[in-house]
Protein backbone atom coordinates (compact mmCIF):
# COMPACT_ATOMS: atom_id res chain seq x y z
CA UNK A 1 0.00 0.00 0.00
CA UNK A 2 1.10 3.40 -1.00
CA UNK A 3 2.16 5.86 2.03
CA UNK A 4 -0.75 8.51 0.64
CA UNK A 5 -3.42 5.62 0.93
CA UNK A 6 -2.02 4.41 4.21
CA UNK A 7 -2.14 7.88 5.28
CA UNK A 8 -6.09 7.95 4.18
CA UNK A 9 -6.89 4.72 5.90
CA UNK A 10 -5.53 6.21 9.33
CA UNK A 11 -7.19 9.66 9.19
CA UNK A 12 -10.48 8.17 8.26
CA UNK A 13 -10.03 5.48 11.06
CA UNK A 14 -9.48 8.44 13.40
CA UNK A 15 -12.66 10.06 12.28
CA UNK A 16 -14.93 7.02 12.71
CA UNK A 17 -13.72 6.70 16.40
CA UNK A 18 -14.36 10.64 17.00
CA UNK A 19 -17.90 9.80 15.54
CA UNK A 20 -18.76 6.64 17.76
CA UNK A 21 -17.46 9.04 20.86
CA UNK A 22 -19.54 11.35 19.98
CA UNK A 23 -22.58 9.35 19.16
CA UNK A 24 -22.10 7.71 22.97
CA UNK A 25 -21.70 10.87 25.03
CA UNK A 26 -24.91 12.16 23.18
CA UNK A 27 -26.93 8.97 24.19
CA UNK A 28 -25.55 9.18 27.75
CA UNK A 29 -27.25 12.44 28.14
CA UNK A 30 -30.37 12.15 26.52
CA UNK A 31 -31.81 8.15 25.98
CA UNK A 32 -30.54 7.05 29.46
CA UNK A 33 -33.06 5.37 31.41
CA UNK A 34 -33.86 7.91 34.58
CA UNK A 35 -32.89 5.56 37.31
CA UNK A 36 -29.44 5.14 36.07
CA UNK A 37 -28.65 8.98 36.30
CA UNK A 38 -30.05 11.20 38.60
CA UNK A 39 -28.83 15.22 38.56
CA UNK A 40 -27.55 16.42 42.02
CA UNK A 41 -28.11 19.90 43.57
CA UNK A 42 -25.62 21.52 46.03
CA UNK A 43 -26.38 24.63 48.20
CA UNK A 44 -24.47 26.00 51.05
CA UNK A 45 -23.63 28.85 53.23
CA UNK A 46 -27.31 29.17 54.77
CA UNK A 47 -26.76 25.71 56.54
CA UNK A 48 -24.24 24.45 58.84
CA UNK A 49 -23.00 21.24 56.36
CA UNK A 50 -23.22 21.75 52.60
CA UNK A 51 -24.02 18.40 51.28
CA UNK A 52 -25.54 16.71 47.80
CA UNK A 53 -29.33 16.21 47.42
CA UNK A 54 -30.22 13.07 44.44
CA UNK A 55 -33.07 15.14 42.25
CA UNK A 56 -34.81 12.76 39.92
CA UNK A 57 -37.51 13.96 37.19
CA UNK A 58 -40.52 12.63 39.15
CA UNK A 59 -39.72 13.48 42.51
CA UNK A 60 -38.45 16.55 43.54
CA UNK A 61 -35.95 16.74 47.15
CA UNK A 62 -39.52 19.20 48.29
CA UNK A 63 -41.88 16.66 47.47
CA UNK A 64 -43.49 15.45 50.85
CA UNK A 65 -45.40 16.18 54.41
CA UNK A 66 -44.29 18.72 56.46
CA UNK A 67 -44.59 20.45 59.93
CA UNK A 68 -44.45 24.49 59.23
CA UNK A 69 -44.68 27.18 61.67
CA UNK A 70 -45.25 30.63 59.90
CA UNK A 71 -44.14 33.39 62.74
CA UNK A 72 -44.41 37.43 62.16
CA UNK A 73 -41.29 39.08 61.99
CA UNK A 74 -41.02 43.00 60.60
CA UNK A 75 -44.67 44.19 60.79
CA UNK A 76 -45.29 47.82 61.76
CA UNK A 77 -48.18 48.23 62.40
CA UNK A 78 -49.28 44.45 62.74
CA UNK A 79 -48.40 41.44 64.85
CA UNK A 80 -44.96 42.30 67.32
CA UNK A 81 -42.36 39.91 66.06
CA UNK A 82 -42.49 36.45 67.19
CA UNK A 83 -46.46 36.03 67.18
CA UNK A 84 -47.23 32.67 65.99
CA UNK A 85 -49.05 32.70 62.47
CA UNK A 86 -49.76 29.31 61.60
CA UNK A 87 -49.08 25.98 62.78
CA UNK A 88 -49.91 23.26 60.14
CA UNK A 89 -49.39 20.32 58.12
CA UNK A 90 -48.11 20.77 54.35
CA UNK A 91 -47.71 18.33 51.37
CA UNK A 92 -45.85 19.16 48.47
CA UNK A 93 -46.68 17.03 45.85
CA UNK A 94 -44.55 16.02 42.54
CA UNK A 95 -47.01 18.00 40.06
CA UNK A 96 -46.47 20.80 41.52
CA UNK A 97 -49.36 21.34 43.93
CA UNK A 98 -49.25 21.78 47.52
CA UNK A 99 -52.10 21.42 50.50
CA UNK A 100 -51.92 23.03 53.96
CA UNK A 101 -53.77 21.28 57.18
CA UNK A 102 -53.64 24.53 58.84
CA UNK A 103 -53.48 24.71 62.59
CA UNK A 104 -56.76 27.39 62.62
CA UNK A 105 -59.82 26.00 63.53
CA UNK A 106 -61.89 24.15 61.07
CA UNK A 107 -64.65 26.58 60.54
CA UNK A 108 -62.47 29.36 59.35
CA UNK A 109 -60.85 27.66 56.81
CA UNK A 110 -58.47 24.76 58.03
CA UNK A 111 -57.50 23.43 54.50
CA UNK A 112 -56.15 25.48 52.21
CA UNK A 113 -54.14 24.75 48.41
CA UNK A 114 -51.36 26.79 46.37
CA UNK A 115 -48.71 25.89 43.91
CA UNK A 116 -45.24 25.98 43.31
CA UNK A 117 -41.84 25.74 41.20
CA UNK A 118 -38.53 25.41 41.75
CA UNK A 119 -36.56 28.93 41.25
CA UNK A 120 -32.96 27.48 41.58
CA UNK A 121 -31.23 24.75 43.28
CA UNK A 122 -33.05 24.17 46.14
CA UNK A 123 -35.34 27.19 46.24
CA UNK A 124 -38.55 27.31 45.79
CA UNK A 125 -41.51 29.98 45.26
CA UNK A 126 -45.01 29.12 46.70
CA UNK A 127 -48.61 30.58 45.53
CA UNK A 128 -50.95 29.92 48.06
CA UNK A 129 -54.63 30.19 48.13
CA UNK A 130 -57.31 29.97 51.50
CA UNK A 131 -60.77 29.95 49.86
CA UNK A 132 -63.29 31.82 52.18
CA UNK A 133 -64.19 30.39 55.61
CA UNK A 134 -65.47 32.11 58.64
CA UNK A 135 -63.93 34.72 60.56
CA UNK A 136 -64.06 33.67 64.29
CA UNK A 137 -62.17 36.42 65.93
CA UNK A 138 -65.05 37.06 67.95
CA UNK A 139 -66.75 33.39 68.00
CA UNK A 140 -63.86 31.41 69.35
CA UNK A 141 -66.48 28.35 70.56
CA UNK A 142 -68.67 28.97 67.44
CA UNK A 143 -68.55 29.98 63.57
CA UNK A 144 -68.26 33.77 62.99
CA UNK A 145 -69.45 35.68 59.73
CA UNK A 146 -68.54 34.95 56.56
CA UNK A 147 -64.57 35.64 55.62
CA UNK A 148 -62.96 36.18 52.12
CA UNK A 149 -59.90 34.52 50.90
CA UNK A 150 -56.64 34.77 52.36
CA UNK A 151 -53.28 34.52 50.17
CA UNK A 152 -50.17 33.56 50.95
CA UNK A 153 -46.63 33.75 48.67
CA UNK A 154 -43.69 32.00 50.26
CA UNK A 155 -39.79 31.89 48.85
CA UNK A 156 -38.21 28.92 50.04
CA UNK A 157 -34.81 27.41 50.77
CA UNK A 158 -34.58 23.43 51.13
CA UNK A 159 -31.93 21.95 53.52
CA UNK A 160 -28.74 20.29 51.71
CA UNK A 161 -29.91 17.18 53.08
CA UNK A 162 -33.97 17.41 52.18
CA UNK A 163 -35.14 17.10 55.78
CA UNK A 164 -35.63 21.15 56.90
CA UNK A 165 -36.71 24.52 54.95
CA UNK A 166 -37.09 27.79 55.86
CA UNK A 167 -38.08 31.08 54.38
CA UNK A 168 -40.36 34.32 54.11
CA UNK A 169 -44.04 34.91 53.48
CA UNK A 170 -46.29 37.71 52.62
CA UNK A 171 -50.08 37.06 53.77
CA UNK A 172 -53.44 39.69 52.73
CA UNK A 173 -56.36 39.06 53.97
CA UNK A 174 -59.70 39.89 52.67
CA UNK A 175 -63.64 39.83 53.23
CA UNK A 176 -66.20 38.91 51.34
CA UNK A 177 -65.89 41.92 48.89
CA UNK A 178 -62.09 42.00 48.37
CA UNK A 179 -61.42 44.70 50.63
CA UNK A 180 -58.06 44.04 52.46
CA UNK A 181 -58.60 43.23 56.00
CA UNK A 182 -54.80 42.30 57.00
CA UNK A 183 -51.16 42.10 55.88
CA UNK A 184 -48.91 40.17 58.01
CA UNK A 185 -44.77 39.46 56.59
CA UNK A 186 -42.56 37.14 58.25
CA UNK A 187 -40.40 33.85 58.50
CA UNK A 188 -41.08 29.90 58.13
CA UNK A 189 -39.44 27.11 59.64
CA UNK A 190 -40.35 23.37 58.28
CA UNK A 191 -39.42 20.07 59.01
CA UNK A 192 -39.47 16.72 57.11
CA UNK A 193 -42.59 14.32 58.51
CA UNK A 194 -41.23 10.40 58.39
CA UNK A 195 -42.54 7.14 58.88
CA UNK A 196 -41.12 7.29 61.82
CA UNK A 197 -42.03 10.80 63.53
CA UNK A 198 -44.16 11.33 66.22
CA UNK A 199 -46.62 13.47 68.19
CA UNK A 200 -44.55 14.70 70.69
CA UNK A 201 -42.08 15.94 67.91
CA UNK A 202 -44.75 17.99 66.28
CA UNK A 203 -45.79 19.29 69.39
Amino acid sequence: MKPVCKKLVVVIGALVVAVSLAATANASCGDTPAAAFHRQAWEGPTFSAPGLVLVNEDNDPIVGLWHVTLTAQGNNPGPPNGTPIDNALVTWHSDGTEIMNSGRPPQDGQFCMGVWKRIGYLRYALNHFAWAGNDTTNAPSGIGNPAGPTHITETILLSPDGNHYVGTFTLDAYDTDGKSTAHIIGFIKATRITVNTSVKELM
